[in-house]
């Protein structure tokens, strides 16, 4: 069994640094992926994305299957 801090959450945390969202899609969370990588993509515009690009990276490292 799987938990936070396991080697796939890890995996999935750094692949959420690089692109926000790209952990959950990895995990199997389409939906949570899709609104993640949509928010960093709208609010980098008004140079708030580093909150959801946060956001996505720690998501990904707790998450409990």
């Amino acid at each position: 069994m799987s938990g936070q801090g396991s080697a796939g959450n890890v995996i999935a945390a750094l692949a959420s640094f690089f692109i926000p969202g790209l952990g959950q899609l990895l995990q199997g969370r389409l939906i949570k992926a899709a609104i993640q990588f949509v928010l960093a993509g709208v609010l980098w515009i008004f140079l708030m994305g580093w909150i959801i690009h946060l956001w996505s990276i720690l998501d990904a490292a707790m998450f409990k299957a």
